[in-house]
């Protein structure tokens, strides 16, 4: 295992988000809070975004080009970096205080989000199925805030956590129909050892959680059991996404901070970093829809 090194340094308030593009060789990622998808190109440095005029928390590249994904105002396809919006549908438009938040394709190619309730008080954040044909439906929640989500390499599992709860689940997961069942607890972190926040799982079944407030990012064996930590130059990790010419780079975005005792200790916060591992990640679905 390589070091970790600062890609983008300081270059948002709510990093999340990464993806990486095989065909293009690019890091798309997004800024929350700044209303922003970006992409950078790890060789030149050049990072682009589009400006959009609310928070985007999540997306998946689309086959058939551009993006879909999810908005405060509901789901929607982006064309490009340079615009075009399409709204698909808004699943809580009865809950206007709520918002999307962690999402991903399955293997079959739906595009899977989940929400997030800023107030803490009650557990109505749920996770969404968009379908291929654009239908969508509740499958798995009752979280504060919907994150973490992944799939192990056959697709039978479906990994998701809900932060504040410091508790990743583990579902059986159905990728011909699209439904889950038999939901447990995967493991549950103590608290001041980091809140498990995005999520991905390498090409051995291994599940890799950003513990934000922990700054950290763990390794865990399929049976729930940390294996490796890598310490990470940020104290909000936010969310991890393998990439790279042999997709065995980890990378890594994180928060800022207002705290100034914080980000004395933390000064990259709100950085991109990567390291380079030993073991591979997965490629990522498309959306088919």
């Amino acid at each position: 295992m390589s070091e970790v090194v600062t890609l983008l340094a300081n270059c948002a308030q709510l990093a999340e988000c990464p993806r990486w593009d095989p065909e293009h060789q690019l890091l798309y990622w997004v800024d929350i809070e700044a209303g922003r998808l970006h992409a950078f190109d790890p060789k030149t440095g050049q990072d682009d975004f589009l400006q959009l005029d609310e928070e985007i928390a999540c997306f998946a590249i689309r086959e058939k080009g551009g993006f879909v994904a999810g908005l405060r105002s509901g789901l929607v396809t982006i064309d490009s970096l340079q615009g075009g919006i399409t709204p698909i549908v808004d699943p809580e438009q009865d809950k206007p205080q709520q918002r999307f938040n962690d999402g991903r394709c399955d293997p079959a190619g739906r595009f899977i989000a989940g929400t997030l309730n800023p107030n803490k008080d009650a557990y109505s954040g749920h996770f969404y199925t968009l379908d291929i044909d654009h239908s969508v439906r509740q499958i798995v929640g009752e979280n504060w805030t919907s994150n973490g989500l992944a799939f192990s390499p056959d697709g039978k599992t479906l990994y998701y956590s809900d932060t504040p709860r410091h508790v990743v689940f583990a579902c059986d997961y159905n990728v011909d129909t699209g439904t889950v069942s038999k939901q447990r607890e995967f493991i549950r972190f103590p608290y001041g050892f980091g809140r498990p926040d995005g999520a991905a799982v390498d090409s051995e079944g291994y599940y890799w959680s950003a513990l934000y407030d922990g700054g950290r990012i763990v390794r865990i064996s399929p049976a729930g059991k940390i294996v490796a930590t890598i310490t990470v130059p940020a104290k909000k990790p936010t969310m991890v996404a393998f990439g790279g010419d042999s997709l065995n780079t980890l990378f890594i975005t994180s928060a800022d901070t207002d705290d100034p005792a914080e980000k004395a200790q933390y000064p990259l916060s709100g950085s991109i970093f990567a390291i380079n591992l030993a073991v591979t990640g997965l490629l990522e679905p498309k959306f088919k829809g």
